[in-house]
């Protein structure tokens, strides 16, 4: 953690810099930053959160328990041997399927066509009826998706989707058909045929790209002609279970994901088929489509290729068993395990049971985003002024050329970077690290622009302390609570902060540190102070978001919490980006749409109003207040001196004592004479 840390802190503010100001080293170049970028161009991620599904972002994490992990190894061991049983079983057909095969009891038309639009009857919005490949179509603008009312499949049942299609010109990309609720608010959890680039791809989604399957054709769709195009899927939630057939014929394909392990339904994935259009996605714009079918089970290559033509099927069927070639007796087989041996498909249903189960037990387990490296790095190139479509220099991941370089047989990725961040030769990350915890101490770093360690910033006032506090965090394992010790314990920071008023005139920033800090706490560590000295703060370590009081007064109220909820750290506030507690904001808290690392303080009547009157504040008075009666009784002397000592840490002098007595007399008479708005103060907070 502490390595991810100081990596984060150094690639985020030292390279910001074009010179160091103490060791003068040479500008860091633009190719240099590209190439460290590449390493972390590696992550298999899209950047995006799901509004609309509880998906985790990948890549993920699995958390699970001993238990559960036990659970799912014992199922996919279960899962396999019923696989490798199933093929066994196939195999050992032969003489049934002959039997079949030399009776041709065909009977009645295999069951598992759930849909069939044929368009002849009109269209939908700005969608048209048109001339199709069959009687007639519909022109799809793009903008209008068409219903299907069914095709809410699982990841673990089979599947098939047929239809006739013709696209006016290369797509870069467009959503031909899709069963989800959208696109990048939904993480597109579902399933979806779409054109990229030219291309035929189709995917089963839990959240992309991490946990889906997807593939791709390797020809291209061709531009104004007709093309019959089937989807069938094995419920394997492997991408070999996955077929695209063109034209009767399975399409090779190139695999672009093979991970799925979670679910491919729930809240906002949708449930139905649209053809031609998607929320906050390329609709199929122009594009043709005919003779739209979905069937709830795979279809055998041949009845993919008798969808086609409407001749195959039958021709295989009336063709005597002798003569049929060894292709064409494959072919027929596999049509029959699939819609007529009872057996293999009983055998089927209990394959998919074991998958179900797989399935809820891994739904179940949650999960935690982390990074995590691609098989396979992503280029990564030099872009003329940042346009991501112009490229000029395609670069490796490398470190920068004025610091001690990685050694040439380290692998070139995140590790090796933040081990080289956090080595004992490299100069900068643990001045970064040192000057952040110094800025939080003292009010302001010993590099008074930590946003800026570079020639555009500030040198530090005291070069040689900020280096040997440098080397003294790397020599003791960049120990943070020993910095912190250290600094404390110093004679610096314990010095009295009352100085001399030619001190002050002579240097009042105190950059010459001639006295101890004064400044206001943070807005999170005035509310926690605030409640740890009332003793309402509730010091549970994790758990979810919290929220307190300020949340009720935001720009976009929240329900507020009762109960432990109003008193954790403010490190568990619920934060909303675009409706920021106004109580914080004030405070001069970090609105959080940007990454700041100095805030900036203000004062203003508003903090103090805030302070005597926001509802978190005036409870937390309360409770120290009723705390110290108890404890002290009418001891009102004993009561304010022991309430200065928690609140300053330090006991008060005489003047102090008189002027907190005497305002204590003036509020007991003035609430004394109004014992209603004496209530109703006292009613203030849970």
């Amino acid at each position: 953690d502490r390595v991810q840390t100081f990596a984060t802190a150094f690639l985020g503010l030292t390279l910001e810099c074009a010179r160091c100001h103490d060791h003068k080293y040479d500008p860091v170049t633009q190719r240099e930053y590209y190439q460290l970028s590449a390493f972390f161009d590696n992550i298999d991620e899209a950047g995006l959160y799901s509004y609309h599904t509880n998906s985790v972002p990948t890549p993920t994490l699995l958390l699970a328990d001993q238990e559960v992990k036990r659970q799912l190894a014992d199922l996919e061991q279960q899962i396999s041997v019923a696989e490798q049983q199933l093929e066994q079983f196939a195999t050992g057909r032969a003489n049934a399927f002959e039997h079949w095969i030399s009776t041709r009891e065909v009977g009645a038309a295999p069951v598992g066509q759930i849909a069939y639009l044929d368009f002849e009857d009109g269209a939908e919005g700005t969608n048209r009826n048109v001339p199709g490949r069959i009687g007639r179509g519909i022109w799809l603008s793009g903008d209008d998706g068409i219903g299907t009312g069914v095709g809410n499949f699982s990841r673990d049942q089979p599947f098939s989707l047929a239809l006739w299609l013709n696209t006016p010109d290369f797509k870069q990309r467009a959503v031909v058909l899709h069963r989800s609720g959208g696109w990048t608010d939904a993480g597109s959890r579902g399933y979806e045929l779409l054109i990229e680039d030219g291309f035929l791809s189709v995917a089963l989604i839990h959240f992309w790209p991490g946990n889906a399957i997807r593939v791709k054709t390797r020809e291209a769709v061709p531009v104004g002609q007709w093309i019959h195009t089937t989807v069938t899927y094995d419920g394997s939630s492997s991408a070999e279970g996955l077929r695209i057939y063109v034209n009767g014929a399975r399409s090779d394909c190139e695999v672009i994901r093979d991970n799925l392990y979670k679910s491919i339904k729930g809240h906002g994935s949708g449930d139905n088929i649209t053809v031609g259009q998607r929320s906050r996605d390329r609709g199929f714009t122009g594009g043709l489509v005919d003779e739209f079918r979905v069937y709830d089970r795979q279809l055998a290559a041949i009845e993919v290729a008798d969808l086609y033509d409407g001749t195959s099927l039958a021709k295989l069927l009336d063709a005597p068993a002798g003569l049929l070639s060894a292709e064409q007796r494959e072919s027929l087989f596999a049509f029959y395990l699939i819609c007529y041996d009872a057996e293999h498909r009983a055998r089927l249903a209990d394959l998919q049971s074991l998958r179900e189960q797989r399935t809820r037990v891994a739904d179940s387990v949650q999960e935690i985003m982390v990074m995590q490296e691609l098989a396979r790095p992503r280029q990564t190139w030099v872009l003329r002024r940042g346009a991501y479509d112009a490229r000029i220099e395609l670069v490796q991941p490398v470190t920068p050329a004025v610091f001690t370089g990685l050694a040439v047989s380290t692998p070139a990725n995140r590790l090796s970077l933040a081990r080289w961040l956090t080595h004992p030769a490299h100069p900068l990350t643990s001045r970064v690290a040192v000057n952040r915890v110094w800025q939080l101490l003292f009010g302001s770093g010993l590099v008074r622009t930590p946003e800026d360690f570079g020639s555009q910033g500030q040198p530090p006032s005291h070069r040689q302390l900020l280096d040997w506090l440098a080397l003294d965090f790397v020599r003791h394992n960049w120990n943070v609570k020993r910095l912190v010790r250290k600094i404390v314990t110093s004679s610096t920071y314990q010095q009295s902060s009352q100085a001399v008023s030619d001190s002050i005139a002579r240097d009042p920033d105190n950059r010459s540190l001639s006295r101890a800090p004064v400044y206001r706490l943070p807005a999170e560590m005035l509310r926690d102070n605030a409640l740890a000295v009332s003793g309402l703060l509730v010091a549970d370590i994790g758990g979810p978001p919290v929220k307190p009081y300020e949340v009720e007064d935001s720009f976009k109220p929240q329900k507020r919490d009762t109960g432990d909820g109003l008193y954790r750290r403010s490190l568990y506030t619920y934060w909303k980006r675009t409706g920021p507690a106004p109580a914080m904001m004030t405070l001069d808290a970090a609105k959080r749409d940007v990454c700041r690392v100095r805030r900036e303080r203000t004062s203003s009547p508003l903090q103090a109003f805030v302070l005597m009157n926001g509802p978190q504040f005036v409870e937390a008075a309360r409770a120290l207040a009723e705390r110290l009666i108890r404890q002290h009784g009418t001891s009102i002397d004993r009561i304010l001196n022991d309430m200065f000592r928690m609140l300053t840490s330090r006991l008060p002098n005489d003047d102090e004592r008189q002027v907190l007595r005497r305002l204590y007399d003036e509020q007991l008479a003035e609430f004394g004479g109004d014992r209603q708005r004496a209530t109703l103060y006292l009613a203030t907070g849970d």
